[in-house]
Parts: C-alpha cells; structure tokens; sequence
C-alpha cells in the first residue's frame, strides 16, 4: 500500500474577499482521479461559515492534479463547500455557473503584487518613499526593474508540474507586480486552476518570507492597479463571423453594470477610475484593440472575419474567478442575436 497525501483546497467565507484554506488527509494508492477523492469535512466555525452550534460543513472535490511539493504520492484536491445536507453553500461560487456542456471558454489573465511584511509595500520599493515611475517595468529584464523573477519563475514551474494550463507568465507596470495567465474549455474549470495557481503562488512566496498581496489597488497614487481580465467565448462568438453578433454581445452587458461589479472585486472602484487602462466604474464602453475600455473587443477577433472571444477588463485581481464567469456567462446569454 501506497500512502499518499492530499491537500484539500477551498474558499472560506470572509468578506468581502474570500481566502484560501487547506488541510492535509492521509490515503492509500489513490488513483490521481477527482472521483476517488473522498468526501471530508471541516469546522465552519472557524472560517465564518457556519455557527459553533452547527459548524459541520463538507468538501465536494471537484479538481485533481499533481501536488509538485510531493510529486509521486501528492494531490492538491480543490473543492467545494456543501452545507451538512449536501446543498451548496452560500460562499460557494462555483455552484452558480451555469455551464453544464461547457461550451463557455476562459483565459484568466491574473495580476497580484508580490509584498514585502517588513515594508508593508511591493518588494523592490524601497523603505521611505518610492521607485522611479512607471514605464520600465513592464515586461523588464535586469536588476532594478524586473524585481523578484526567482518567485515568479518558480511559481511558474510548479504550475507546470502540476498540470495547469498556465499559458505565460510577464511582468506588469507596476515594480513588484506580475501576471500569469490560465486558459480552459469550461468556465468551472478556468476557475479551478486559477485557484490551485493561486494557491500554489502563496505557498512559493512562503518559502521567501515574502506575502501576495491580490488588492486591486495595493499602491495608492499614480500606479497601476491590478486586475483579472477575463477572455471569454462560446460557440455563437467562436463561430459568428459577424460583427454585429459581437456588438449585440457587448450591448448586452451595459444594462447590468451593477451585477457585474458587484462580482468583481472588493474596492474595484479604487482601481476602475478611468485612468491607468481602465473604465470608470459607473460606465460602460466596448471598442476594437481598446484598454481603456469595459469590453476590449481583440484585433485577433477582427482578423479572423469577427469570429474569436472578447475581454472583459473589469474583474479585479481578487475577484473570484468562478463568480466572473458566472455573471459573465448569464450576460451572454441574454443578447439579442439575429
């Protein structure tokens, strides 16, 4: 018999912005298939999401890979979180996606700050005042611009590892600030793997002393803030050829501003100002090759004779990605196509 080790993965109950939490079970020759993993539980209590009185909640793995902590008898196991009677909990935003077939497709373009305790500020700033100004950080190379490609680096290995379809990894405006992307044909699925590289970047910077501050506005003044662009698609949008369908798709999301910001991160409106490549929060706009814009309609999208995906610029870096997908989706199919 094989003992092999599984860490479970969910998403606690704090607000406004929701955490990861973990624990560790024990068994033997698992079989690296998410419906192997057994079902377990944990004390809500302690992760305000269940009263002491009544604090049984259960974890419903639905996503498996390799743990590349404990390659050969090691599997991070996400999940979600079912109330004591098998119904979904509130916290649970995975539940809400309406994706059965999974016709819908995400690429997750993922920002976050790598954050220094003892500063209190980006690695790279220094202790009193600020770095030189934006401009030279943005995809850099060499010392005093690109600042902590070590974490970065090995944070992307890992991904790899593991299994995630991470598709790249670059330096943002902001000094200390980097971006991975995550790309999967299914909306629950994207979700799952930005949360396991979520997780997985964590447990790298840990190993440094060092924190990932997910804020979108972790740098107050004129610095980028950072976010979670959401590329998505679906059959109609893959296939229209036409450009009106994509405008009807764009023209659907105006109406429900409030519904998509109420999903996209706590304290957006700090970062969707309508300055640093963003919308201000109350407005709407959709244009080609525009990132200043809500909804950046891709020249790639234009060139293949307006059949593609589109991108919305909105979602903040702490957002939930399985909550942006969900709200996301239910737009998309309330357009008035044909």
């Amino acid at each position: 018999m094989t003992k092999c080790k599984l860490e479970y993965l969910w998403l606690d109950g704090y607000q406004p912005t929701q955490s990861l939490r973990s624990k560790t079970r024990i068994v033997e020759d698992f079989s690296g298939n998410v419906e192997d993993a057994p079902m377990w539980g944990f004390d809500g209590s302690s992760t305000e999401q269940a009263p002491g009185g009544s604090s049984d909640c259960l974890l419903k793995p639905v996503f498996v890979c390799a743990d590349p902590d404990r390659i050969g008898t090691g599997y991070l196991v996400m999940c979600e979180v079912l109330n004591h009677d098998g119904t979904a909990h509130v916290s649970n935003g995975r539940a809400t996606i309406d994706d059965n077939d999974d016709d819908f497709w995400f690429g997750f373009e993922q920002e976050y700050t790598i954050w220094d305790p003892e500063t209190n500020k980006p690695i790279g700033f220094p202790a009193e005042g600020y770095p030189g100004p934006q401009g030279p950080y943005y995809c850099s190379v060499g010392a005093g611009k690109a600042v902590g490609r070590e974490i970065v680096e090995e944070h992307l290995e890992q991904c790899l590892e593991a299994g995630l379809n991470v598709e790249g990894i670059n330096a943002e405006v902001m000094m200390g600030q980097w971006e991975f992307q995550i790309f999967a044909k299914g909306a629950a699925e994207a979700g799952d793997q930005i949360w396991v590289a979520r997780y997985l970047l964590e447990r790298t910077a840990e190993k440094y002393g060092l924190a990932i501050n997910w804020h979108c506005k972790p740098v107050k003044g004129d610095w980028n803030g950072s976010g979670m662009h959401a590329n998505f698609s679906n059959t109609l949008l893959r296939t229209a050829n036409s450009k009106e369908v994509f405008e009807a798709v764009c023209q659907a999301f105006e109406p429900r501003i409030k519904q998509h910001i109420d999903v996209y991160g706590a304290e957006n409106d700090q970062r969707l100002t309508g300055l640093h490549e963003t919308q201000s929060i109350d407005k709407f706009s959709y244009g080609v090759s525009d990132r200043g814009a809500s909804i950046r309609i891709p020249i790639f999208t234009v060139e293949h004779n307006w059949s593609g995906y589109l991108e919305d610029r909105r979602p903040a870096s702490n957002a939930d990605p399985y909550k942006v997908a969900s709200v996301i989706i239910a737009t998309v199919k309330t357009a008035k196509v044909g």
